[in-house]
């Protein structure tokens, strides 16, 4: 069923019953909050456009409702969050909610904003690393419950090791870069768009892709939320449309958006946008099998428990009752 019949339906409901309606805004219920606080993330770039555009805000603006916007410095973080009620939406990459659900958290996958290449395994530029066999006995920057945490597991399964044969740094993001650019570490599984940074400005080399390995970008919300407020998750995803429609339409101004949000020349995000794919948005099958791939391939590895249904956890995750209008 369409958002506009959901909507005209409890709008019809709300009117027998005698209960008042905001005109320009849609059902005045009680239980709404007074703020929806969502994240941003210069991995999530279609969460830059809607926080500078303020679609969100306009389009909460009748209701009453504000809108708070919270920076998550990775997926990890962002599930953080959620688990915590410290934000109603949060930016992560599938196989990252997965291993977030599989540990308790309670999310629900909502919407997919981004089919990136985010994440590889790096090392210097003069470095002999040349393969991932290369990494047994070496120290590695890695940022843990996030997909290059996830991508790394997994190629070091596929070459034999397991994360027993190499010493993992556990550091976020900017810190595991910086590890790796210092020498501090023999290399990082990396993520765009300081990843690109690394890449473009420092020579370092990407020694290890897997394109097919990254899990999509996906926005999620709580289970709780979720029951509770499926209209504001509806309208969260419409704006969330309006603003994926921009950033496809205007590539040079959501370019310059993640360069004054990184503070990052127009050459490394340029590199960013190249390994990200924006033509996606309704969440379903595809991310299902991508995800299940990835939660296996860690069951296999011994990061995920055996006795864990990993398929049934996905099907818990991913929350098809809110597809994407536009697409």
């Amino acid at each position: 069923m369409s958002f506009a019949r959901r909507l005209f339906l409890k709008l019809a409901a709300a009117t027998a019953l005698g209960v008042g309606v905001i005109a320009a805004g849609g059902p005045a219920f009680a239980d709404n909050p007074s703020e929806i606080r969502i994240d941003w993330a210069t991995y999530n770039p279609v969460s830059l456009v809607l926080k500078q555009q303020g679609i969100l805000e306009k389009a909460l603006e009748a209701d009453g409702i504000a809108v708070r916007w919270v920076q998550s410095a990775g997926s990890n973080k962002a599930l953080e969050f959620l688990n915590s009620g410290s934000i109603d939406f949060g930016s992560t990459a599938g196989a990252a909610a997965l291993i977030g659900r599989i540990n308790g958290n309670p999310v629900k996958s909502i919407y997919v904003y981004s089919r990136p290449e985010w994440t590889a395994l790096v090392t210097g530029k003069d470095s002999p690393i040349a393969s991932v066999a290369d990494l047994a006995g070496k120290s590695i920057a890695v940022t843990r419950g996030t997909d290059p945490h996830i991508f790394l597991v997994r190629a070091l399964a596929e070459t034999g090791l397991s994360e027993k044969d190499v010493t993992l740094v556990l550091l976020q993001h900017a810190d595991g870069k910086l590890a790796l650019l210092r020498g501090d570490v023999d290399a990082w599984a990396g993520l765009d768009p300081l990843m690109a940074s690394a890449e473009v400005e420092d020579g370092a080399k990407l020694f290890y892709r897997k394109p097919e390995a990254n899990s999509w970008g996906v926005l999620n919300t709580s289970e709780a939320f979720a029951e509770a407020h499926p209209d504001l998750v509806e309208r969260v995803i419409a704006a969330y449309e309006e603003a994926r429609a921009w950033a496809i339409a205007n590539p040079d101004g959501l370019k310059q958006l993640l360069v004054e949000a990184t503070k990052l020349p127009d050459v490394v995000i340029e590199k960013q946008l190249e390994r990200t794919e924006l033509t996606h948005s309704t969440i379903g099958a595809a991310q299902k099998e991508t995800i299940l791939a990835a939660g296996l391939a860690l069951q296999d590895a011994g990061v995920v428990k055996p006795e864990v249904d990993v398929a049934a956890t996905v099907d818990a995750l991913i929350d098809t009752r809110f597809p994407a209008a536009s697409q």
